[in-house]
């Protein structure tokens, strides 16, 4: 239902830490941290995004393909002033979802304390339904399949 597009995520965060900086530009954006789960016929996704302005932040469906970029500038400095640490992310970040199977129309999204928190309900053809069976002796009786959710 809910994939991920970088495979090679682990490999640039892991580059990231051992370099000690991590700055996403445009042309290559900084992947962002997310949790994903399925909460009855919703899936929720929740993407790190501390000291982000809401403004910042574009969120996109394209063809089931739901993209997410944001920007986070560096703090300002007055001038004469020496920064002996930058450790915090700033720049561009990006992420892209394929939503199969889900209700891109209906979307909800908040973001509170730094973190994007999207509601993304399971589209109705995708829900487990029941089926009838008729009888082929006088086509009259039917009998119901167990649900797919107790298979």
């Amino acid at each position: 239902m809910l994939m991920r597009t970088d495979p090679f995520r682990e490999l640039d965060r892991l580059a990231q830490q051992m370099t000690g900086v991590s700055r996403g530009t445009w042309s290559r954006p900084t992947p962002m941290p997310m949790d994903a789960y399925r909460e009855g016929d919703t899936f929720v996704v929740h993407f790190d995004l501390p000291g982000v302005d809401p403004a910042k932040i574009d969120l996109n469906v394209e063809h089931n393909v739901l993209t997410v970029r944001a920007e986070r500038r560096p703090a300002a400095v007055a001038d004469g002033v020496e920064m002996q640490i930058f450790e915090r992310p700033s720049g561009a970040f990006s992420r892209q979802l394929f939503l199969d199977n889900l209700d891109t129309e209906r979307i909800e999204a908040t973001y509170e304390a730094g973190v994007l928190t999207l509601r993304i309900p399971v589209a109705e053809k995708a829900k487990p339904r029941r089926i009838a069976i008729g009888n082929s002796d006088d086509g009259r009786a039917s009998v119901e399949s167990p649900s797919a959710d107790r298979m």
